[in-house]
């Protein structure tokens, strides 16, 4: 009964908090918002850094590239309530069905999104299920980052990255990054690490 009643109310306040930091902080963006129109494409960004997306994201629909364990189900029962789809899997459980899924969302015209280093790290570094997904669908990959001139940070493994109500943030939107046919593994995970640095770099500098 605790659990059932758990899983009812995690993803409902992680929605409460989403929204009081959304209305509460000046948010500023850099770099090419999301709009519907655009051409599908990946969305890249820390797992950390996964609280305030939707934000940036308005109107998207998914999917989302999201694990299968409890914490994973909690995150995309949250994103539902915000009307965005998910992908169930990662890159160490039932990651070939939902590369599939993502495939075919992407050829149906949908911008995926995927946390590189989820579910459980290494914190901040690029999986080869990031390049995986690349070079089936095709897609470019948009690396974003955000940052506030006031946070926390959780002692989780990824250092959750938590806004303080009342600051003022930042979305930097990075150049999309395509992955060629002529660079090997290692050289398109190092492709698409370099940026996300620079674009957490960028980010986390705004304010200082």
């Amino acid at each position: 009964m605790k659990k059932r009643l758990l899983a009812w109310l995690a993803p409902r306040l992680i929605i409460l908090i989403y929204y009081l930091l959304r209305l509460t902080i000046r948010w500023k963006f850099k770099g090419q918002a999301y709009d519907k129109t655009q051409a599908p494409f990946i969305l890249c960004f820390w797992h950390s850094r996964i609280l305030m997306m939707p934000y940036m994201m308005s109107g998207w629909d998914g999917p989302m590239l999201i694990s299968e364990h409890q914490d994973g189900k909690i995150i995309a029962d949250a994103v539902s309530l915000l009307g965005i789809g998910s992908a169930r899997g990662s890159s160490t459980r039932s990651g070939v069905r939902a590369l599939l899924q993502m495939v075919r969302m992407a050829r149906a015209g949908h911008t995926l999104g995927i946390t590189p280093d989820g579910p459980k790290g290494p914190r901040e570094q690029v999986s080869m299920g990031t390049v995986m997904l690349a070079r089936k669908t095709g897609l470019p990959i948009r690396p974003v980052s955000y940052a506030c001139s006031a946070y926390w940070r959780a002692k989780s493994w990824d250092r959750f990255y938590i806004p303080k109500p009342f600051s003022k943030g930042i979305f930097i939107v990075g150049d999309d990054l395509f992955v060629s046919k002529e660079m090997d593994d290692e050289e398109a995970m190092q492709y698409i690490q370099k940026a996300m640095d620079e674009n957490t770099q960028q980010a986390e500098n705004y304010f200082s």
